[in-house]
């Protein structure tokens, strides 16, 4: 079955998935969407089997059909290889009543490794067969852990730069220092004057200036994305939870058929999106719960169906009236108001209505909201929304070491703490797998400080061997690095600059 790519804004020009993982960003500025969700060739019972390469070829080649077996294979093999602290690229682990599936274990110890350390790959071949002449410039904003995954996965590739934009304070230490800390002749990266949403926001103004592209173009030099919005990241993250179901399935934890549930801590959305793809796809998923933080745009729409940046809901008479302030919290990578891969499913929940998905990203550019139909909302059965504040977080770091000896990040604690809320609201007991996203070592001071809120240090590095102590897990390579590596990266810049920056990384007058 061949699967074409096409904008959530306009069904009418479809692309292969090579093309698509190319642009990264449709030019109307819609995402990219598969003209259909292609079915699982192969039943969980023969998946459960294979190793994470094997589940991973499965499941891609059904997406990727433009790419032949000996290309696809070659990228998987060359992406989850020793790079990973364990063979199983993906464990899960049992703890507090759920399954943990931990994210972490790659390269910069986020769940963002298990899509970017493919990405560059995937770019190469998808360069080669459409003969692309430019040098490809990746241009990403991330709210923390994209950023370093996306440096560490294109750091001196040939034929790419990379350029990324970070909100400065708005990221954990350890988050910052990896990113400033990164080596590389083709990369660079700038700390905003803004939040996460200013970031992602400037990218996308540039990646839609068609003067830009142009001027780029004939300096020789096309953009493209490593963000979630990128069709070559989504795609690699169904595949770990495939690959779970199947670890279940093959530690006799469910039989054949049986349904499980999945909680992610979700900001920008694409993480849990993977997982409707995977339901989609066959898989067999109950519940999809989606866990937000203090800034809970995404709470807010599953209640109501109304996406609003700019007002916040009134629990008590469900309307919309005070003003939504960003939050900076202890998981920074969810605080985001704009949840740009929402869109993907918009476009899904409308019936794959172009036009419809268009009005409503207007309506949201231009307002600041939108309100989606009730048929249309009645197709959201699939997902669960709630949210954890950051006293909930703490106290569900806190139990799970206490209670299970099990060290867990605050995006964790988030998803945790909202599913203990949607079990005791709904006393649904279907086996549940949790997204872990990030080592709790990437968020030393809020972990150490959930667990022991009377230790008295200020520097954040210095925790490293308290958190040693505490977890009992060996300090990941991801942090040892950080401790000599000498800062390479010191731009700031304004929201207004972000475009000068990439013109002088590129030697653009």
């Amino acid at each position: 079955m061949d699967i074409r790519y096409h904008s959530s804004r306009n069904n009418d020009v479809s692309f292969s998935a090579s093309e698509a993982i190319l642009k990264g960003l449709a030019d109307d500025g819609g995402l990219f969407v598969p003209d259909k969700i292609p079915a699982l060739e192969k039943s969980p019972e023969e998946l459960k089997t294979l190793d994470y390469k094997g589940v991973a070829y499965e499941v891609m080649k059904l997406f990727l059909t433009d790419f032949t077996e000996e290309e696809l294979k070659g990228c998987i093999e060359r992406a989850y290889d020793s790079k990973f602290d364990t063979e199983a690229i993906a464990p899960l682990v049992n703890a507090g009543g759920a399954y943990y599936l931990e994210l972490f274990h790659g390269p910069t110890i986020a769940f963002k490794d298990m899509a970017l350390s493919i990405l560059p790959h995937l770019m190469g071949v998808s360069a080669k067969k459409n003969g692309l002449k430019e040098e490809i410039v990746i241009l990403t904003a991330t709210s923390g852990d994209t950023g370093k995954a996306a440096l560490a996965g294109f750091a001196d590739v040939p034929g790419t730069r990379i350029a990324v934009f970070y909100p400065k304070g708005g990221v954990s230490v350890v988050q910052e220092k990896q990113m400033v800390t990164q080596r590389g002749k083709n990369v660079k990266v700038i700390g905003i004057k803004g939040n996460f949403d200013d970031a992602q926001t400037g990218v996308k103004k540039m990646f839609g200036d068609e003067a830009s592209k142009a001027r780029l173009k004939e300096a020789g030099f096309v953009f493209s994305s490593a963000n979630s919005i990128n069709i070559g990241r989504l795609v690699p993250q169904v595949v770990y939870y495939v690959y779970a179901y199947t670890r279940l399935l093959a530690e006799e934890k469910i039989k054949a058929g049986d349904k499980i549930n999945i909680c992610v801590p979700t900001g920008n959305f694409g993480n849990i999106l993977a997982a409707y793809y995977a339901k989609l796809m066959g898989l067999p998923v109950g519940k999809l719960i989606c866990a937000s933080n203090t800034n809970k745009v995404l709470y807010d729409f599953f209640k109501t169906g109304v996406y609003d940046r700019l007002h916040t809901l009134d629990e008590e008479s469900g309307e919309f009236k005070g003003e939504r302030k960003f939050t900076l919290t202890s998981s920074p990578s969810m605080d985001i108001l704009i949840s740009s891969n929402l869109e993907r499913l918009i476009y899904r929940i409308c019936g794959g209505d172009d036009k419809e998905d268009k009005k409503l990203m207007e309506a949201l550019s231009g307002e600041g909201r939108y309100e989606i139909s009730g048929e249309a909302r009645e197709r959201l059965s699939d997902f669960y929304g709630a949210y954890a504040d950051e006293a909930r977080c703490a106290d569900k770091i806190k139990s799970m070491y206490e209670e299970h000896s099990y060290v867990i990040d605050p995006h964790t604690a988030v998803a945790a703490a909202v599913y203990d809320a949607y079990r005791s609201e709904t006393g649904d007991e279907t086996p549940a797998v949790i997204a872990s996203t990030a080592s709790p070592y990437k968020f030393l001071r809020s972990v150490i400080t959930a667990i022991e809120p009377e230790l008295d240090e200020k520097d954040d590095l210095k925790l490293i061997d308290r958190l040693k102590n505490i977890s009992g897990v060996e300090i990941p390579p991801a942090i040892q690095d950080i401790l000599t590596a000498p800062v390479l990266h010191d731009n700031v810049c304004e929201i207004s600059g972000m475009e000068g920056e990439v013109l002088d990384f590129l030697g653009i007058k």
